[in-house]
């Protein structure tokens, strides 16, 4: 029997999704339906709402695509899902491909991504691949299930950008923008053992930063001697820290974002683009020659990778709770505005 959902569907560039009951056919072999518990907006998510960003499937579409729910019906392969709580992950590949045997799972070619090439998680309900589906502990209770929507993206997104970095205990990591994704990512530095420096221009995101481990936070609208460059050579000057080798993580999706973390690349460093926007940037790409630095890119994260993630937020070591906020899924036209205008403190996270 098909099971009866409703969702908010994005119809046209900036007009107010539109929310339509729908039915969703009963799951393949090799699929799951879960019952949504939580659905976070994603800084794409607006992207695609206001017309900056194309999606890959064509509209009527609906977005979000960072998920946590239950599973309510399991196709044949995966019958021991049914009923678990569980993490859909923000980008699925198929699993067979030769890119995918050959653990190019991040660039398959057949690769799923909720709200982009498939109806995502702003609904009731989504249907969805299995083989990677992060199942949680069966105790997890729902009031603790939404929050880890965020897993999804917020939080391993950035776990995987700190692993291809190569991130050390003693290194220094600059995250530049502190929002949705940065937030995690000052958390998960600070955990791997860096010395972690924020930038953002928002002094609440800043001191928030500060709690979650930050050594030095940094707001490019304030005028410093020598600029955020110079406060930084200063600061690992005085604290003895490398003045080499320094992780820069990009997080802010925006193009003075993406100026300033190539403008700190020293000797040794890398750069990981996290953040996405469509904005182009104007650089002496020779500095990565003469520092032998490099630039490295970040697409979602490898399904392989979430239960190492699932388990930081799992035993405390990372804080998700306290970067969320919770909202009806009714709310979701006044939240998109929100978001659009920079009012949104914490990561929304839309609850059915």
């Amino acid at each position: 029997m098909p099971i009866q959902a409703q969702g908010w569907f994005f119809v046209a560039a900036g007009e107010p999704l539109e929310r339509r009951e729908f039915a969703i056919e009963e799951p393949g072999p090799g699929e799951v339906v879960v019952k949504v518990a939580g659905c976070g907006v994603c800084h794409t998510d607006l992207g695609f709402f206001n017309g900056s960003v194309p999606t890959r499937k064509g509209l009527p579409l609906i977005l979000g695509h960072e998920i946590s729910g239950a599973v309510e019906a399991a196709g044949a392969d995966y019958g021991d899902l049914a009923g678990k709580p569980v993490i859909i992950p923000a980008v699925m590949p198929c699993g067979e491909c030769d890119l995918c045997k050959s653990d190019h799972r991040r660039i398959c070619k057949a690769q799923m991504m909720p709200g982009n090439d498939i109806n995502g998680g702003f609904a009731t309900h989504i249907k969805v691949p299995a083989r990677y589906v992060c199942p949680l502990p069966e105790d997890t209770a729902r009031d603790d299930l939404w929050p880890l929507s965020v897993v999804a993206d917020a939080v391993t997104t950035p776990y995987q950008a700190i692993q291809r970095s190569g991130l050390q205990a003693g290194d220094v990591a600059v995250v530049i923008g502190c929002g949705g994704i940065g937030s995690y990512m000052v958390q998960l530095a600070h955990l791997f053992g860096a010395s972690v420096i924020a930038v953002d221009v928002d002094e609440n995101k800043l001191a928030a930063a500060t709690k979650q481990g930050a050594v030095l936070t940094l707001n490019p609208k304030t005028e410093y001697e020598k600029g955020i460059k110079g406060e930084i050579k200063k600061f690992v000057k005085q604290g003895g820290l490398p003045s080499t080798c320094h992780r820069i993580f990009e997080c802010s999706g925006t193009g003075a974002g993406q100026k300033t973390g190539f403008s700190l690349l020293n000797h040794g460093a890398s750069l990981a683009i996290v953040g996405f926007t469509m904005e182009k940037q104007e650089v002496r790409l020779s500095n990565l020659m003469a520092f032998d630095a490099k630039v490295i890119g970040n697409w979602g994260c490898d399904p392989v990778l979430y239960p190492e993630a699932v388990a930081l937020a799992l035993n405390g070591k990372l804080n998700v709770r306290d970067n969320v906020e919770r909202h009806p899924l009714d709310e979701i036209n006044d939240v998109f505005k929100a978001g659009l205008e920079h009012r949104l403190e914490k990561r929304a996270v839309l609850v059915p």
